[in-house]
């Protein structure tokens, strides 16, 4: 039997590493090409964001990482998920159901939906230390009240008996995030963890995860659609297009110098302060249909710097350099005219 200890894996390991993931579903209209080749890597302590229009396979990629992907008509062909080394693609069920929850924990957009309604929020927090921990049920409401309490929740001994509707979505976002800390992960993916907030919940949801993080050492993969939302907690980003990363960066490189036309445009959509009264940008068309991807680069029937190249031959993701040819740590760029996006 497989089994991952944090403190005996290999420290030159990354914590988790994702190599050449395909996720594809099978249904009765043909089939549907969720991911492409996905590769990316999350160290201890650090937190990669992940970036892209609704479809365009970051959720789907977590779903692949936590094994809570629907099969069928879910179906992985292809790829390597390693966490702490091992290649949990090749673990048995049971293997990745100790795993999931207590070393690699998620937290889902819609807190209310993925909260129970007909159960207290302090029975639901206590199950995670029932299940794994064996602990009874007045021990698992004592670290259920503790759990709140650390996220900062107000007077956590006496709503510990409130259902979820009864708290406001901030605070129903606080209490997934404390179910997904609750036995201490190793790595914590949030799937827009700020969806439906109001901008100052928004800030506040961010900086308690990154407090946790910090004090935690954990990894973070924070998928998200919104760049001003990572710009201040992540250190590096991958931006995904129809299943595929098409840029890679550090996160403050990427927001200075884009290398892709599709970035590039996702930059040129936040609303700004010196452009008031003018329209806002919206980049021209629609993500493909995952059943009939576009030949060539994907991103081709939207991108103003589209020629003939671009709609026969893929772009690998390759490094990305200086003009004079000097390296730039951790960035790639899968577009035949990185080139001039970037120095242009």
């Amino acid at each position: 039997m497989t089994t991952i200890d944090k403190k005996t894996s290999a420290t030159s390991a990354p914590l988790l590493e994702v190599r050449d993931l395909h996720v594809e579903f099978h249904t009765r209209d043909g089939v549907a090409k969720a991911i492409n080749g996905v590769s990316y890597s999350v160290d201890a302590g650090e937190t990669l964001a992940v970036l892209g229009e609704s479809g365009s396979g970051k959720s789907v990629t977590a779903q692949a990482i936590m094994g809570i992907l629907d099969m069928p008509p879910g179906r992985i062909p292809k790829g390597e998920i390693l966490f702490h080394g091992e290649d949990m693609l090749k673990m048995s069920a049971e293997e990745r159901r100790k795993i999931r929850g207590r070393r690699i924990a998620m937290i889902f957009q819609d807190a209310l939906s993925a909260l129970n309604p007909v159960l207290s929020v302090g029975y639901q927090l206590g199950e995670m230390y029932r299940v794994h921990l064996g602990l009874s049920r007045k021990e698992a409401k004592a670290r259920a009240i503790e759990l709140m309490d650390r996220v900062k929740i107000p007077a956590a001994a006496a709503r510990v008996n409130d259902y979820p509707h009864q708290f406001s979505g901030g605070m129903r976002q606080r209490i997934m995030i404390a179910m997904a800390m609750a036995l201490e992960p190793d790595l914590i993916i949030a799937d827009e963890p700020t969806t439906a907030l109001d901008v100052t919940v928004q800030a506040q949801v961010m900086d308690l995860l990154a407090e946790l993080q910090r004090e935690e050492n954990m990894g973070l993969i924070l998928i998200t659609h919104d760049l001003g939302v990572v710009a201040d907690v992540a250190d590096k980003i991958a931006v995904m297009y129809a299943g595929r990363i098409v840029e890679q960066s550090p996160i403050h490189d990427l927001y200075k110098r884009p290398a892709h036309p599709y970035t590039r445009g996702l930059l040129d959509s936040i609303p700004r302060l010196d452009q008031k009264g003018q329209e806002l940008y919206a980049i021209k068309g629609l993500p493909p249909n995952l059943m009939k991807i576009p030949t060539g680069c994907a991103f081709n029937p939207r991108c103003p710097k589209a020629t003939d190249i671009c709609r026969t031959e893929v772009p690998a993701l390759v490094s990305v350099t200086e003009q004079d040819g000097g390296e730039l740590p951790g960035r790639g760029s899968a577009c035949h005219f990185w080139k001039e996006t970037i120095h242009g």
